[in-house]
């Protein structure tokens, strides 16, 4: 393994696992708030927090399969983790350790959260506007995946310019 590809495997670990650890102190500090369903303004009524606790996917989808969904994590952060040992692209492995950080700090919540273990409910407390409540993992993963899809369009865009020249 190459200085570079261990640099870059640093980089994943160390950033996935930042993103866990802001991701879990921001709901302990809420669930040590507020209790769930309670709203805190904090601009007016268009940002609040607002605990609830999400046993589906996003929008509350599929709360009948809470196991599905921790499976499905644990195998995404499987992968994630083996494919950041192919990626030769910084904003790559950035955007996959943001999408693995989010992953891994829910799993924590659907492993080790109420009712039970490997069907908890996801902490979520982020309400802007009239858009579904969610938490900070998830804020990773929208802007790992959107960052991910920038980093390929613009590595193909560059490998076009270069074969066009």
């Amino acid at each position: 393994m190459t200085l570079k590809q261990r640099s870059f495997l640093t980089t994943f670990a160390l950033l996935g696992l930042g993103v866990v650890a802001i991701d879990q102190a921001s709901k302990a500090l809420v669930l040590n708030t507020l209790s769930e369903g309670e709203i805190l303004p904090i601009i007016g009524d268009w940002f609040r927090f607002k605990l609830l606790f999400n046993p589906g996917a996003a929008f509350s989808f599929g709360t009948s399969y809470t196991w599905v969904f921790t499976c499905i994590q644990i195998i995404f952060i499987l992968g994630a983790t083996l494919a950041a040992r192919k990626l030769k692209d910084p904003w790559q492995i950035c955007a996959l350790a943001l999408v693995a950080g989010g992953a891994a700090g829910n799993l924590l919540d659907r492993l080790f959260r109420a009712p039970a273990f490997f069907i908890g409910h996801v902490v979520d407390f982020i309400s802007v506007g009239s858009f579904a409540v969610f938490n900070l993992a998830d804020s990773a993963i929208t802007c790992g995946v959107v960052l991910y899809i920038l980093a390929v369009l613009t590595e193909y865009r560059r490998g076009y310019q270069e074969v066009s020249a």
